[in-house]
């Protein structure tokens, strides 16, 4: 495993996690870092369904308060897509247990940190989630921060139209068989800053319509949630952010900008406290679905709030915990 410079450019660097092949033929995850010198603390960022890692504010605030950043790419995600693999596709979620055990290692074990905070997002948060309950009780993670998880089924057109348990028949039975997506080009559009939002990344690994929805992957979700039905049992704190409403929209709408779009903010955090013993709540107000990709009034809400957590609950001083909120990514500071 060597570091090079990442599609970012520095202070970015990137490495190509070797993994165990499946039916599809060679698998490979990407780890993205920025070391801070001398830091004890590190994050891990895990991104959403249709999404790879390019939310460098993030990485920005994290860095200002001292933490080294890092940020995997999922396999058959963003940086780790190869051309013979079916786009973002599993048959479990738990074989994302692979890169993400690979990546603690070397942030602890290689690179010398002692402590660990995991950030997930949307589907990253749920896999997150599902990852930190098998390997609670064993100190490889001293904290969780999700923004927004998947947490809880929106309904979409594939659930809508055979139900629950056929989409998992469907699942073991063709795992790889296209179902109709549910997925909002609105959403990207309020993001890109070539449509009518103020970021900058990649549409081919982020497309606005999305890859294809393969059954195999929806019944991993549905399988996932059935086992937080029952509790993950999570033994560090958890920090669970969601915006305090959602939007539902086939044409374009303003209130995209402040609402979020891809899933049920109600119902992500009614299942909040199945994640653990010792989980905080938080309701952004105008937030997005990715709540550091909101509006700017809502995305220094955010980092406030995560601030304050940080302190009470991962003992970062005071001192360090002043909101940074960085420029959007492709515009000068």
């Amino acid at each position: 495993m060597e570091f090079r410079e990442d599609i970012l450019g520095a202070p970015y660097e990137a490495a190509e996690l070797t993994l165990r092949p499946d039916d599809e033929g060679a698998v490979c995850a990407t780890l993205v870092r920025r070391l801070v010198p001398g830091a004890q603390r590190a994050v891990l960022y895990i991104h959403g369904y249709n999404d790879y890692f390019f939310q460098t504010n993030l990485a920005d605030h994290y860095t200002a308060l001292g933490f080294s950043f890092y940020a995997l790419d999922l396999r058959k995600y963003g940086r780790s897509l190869r051309p013979h693999q079916s786009p973002n596709f599993v048959r479990h979620l738990a074989e994302y247990d692979e890169e993400i055990d690979q990546a603690v290692r070397i942030i602890r074990d290689v690179d010398g940190h002692r402590q660990l905070l995991l950030n997930g997002h949307s589907t990253g948060g749920l896999i997150a989630a599902l990852w930190a309950g098998r390997r609670a009780g064993r100190g490889l993670v001293d904290g969780l921060f999700l923004n927004s998880p998947f947490l809880s089924m929106p309904a979409g057109p594939a659930v809508r139209t055979v139900g629950a348990p056929a989409v998992t028949a469907i699942g073991r039975l063709a795992p790889t068989r296209v179902l109709p997506s549910s997925l909002n080009p609105h959403y990207t559009h309020s993001l890109h800053k070539d449509h009518k939002g103020e970021w900058d990344f990649d549409l081919t690994l982020k497309p606005a319509e999305g890859f294809p929805l393969y059954a195999g992957w929806l019944a991993a979700i549905h399988q996932g949630h059935q086992r937080l039905r029952n509790g993950l049992g999570i033994d560090v704190p958890v920090l669970l952010m969601a915006s305090t409403r959602s939007i539902s929209t086939t044409t374009w709408h303003d209130g995209l900008h402040r609402a979020d779009a891809v899933l049920r903010a109600d119902d992500i955090a009614a299942q909040g406290p199945r994640l653990g013993r010792h989980v905080t709540i938080v309701r952004i107000e105008g937030g997005m679905h990715d709540l550091v990709l909101s509006r700017e009034a809502a995305r220094t809400r955010v980092f406030a709030e995560l601030d304050g957590w940080l302190a009470a609950h991962l003992d970062v001083p005071a001192v360090e915990a002043q909101a940074v909120d960085a420029q959007p990514v492709g515009e000068s500071a």
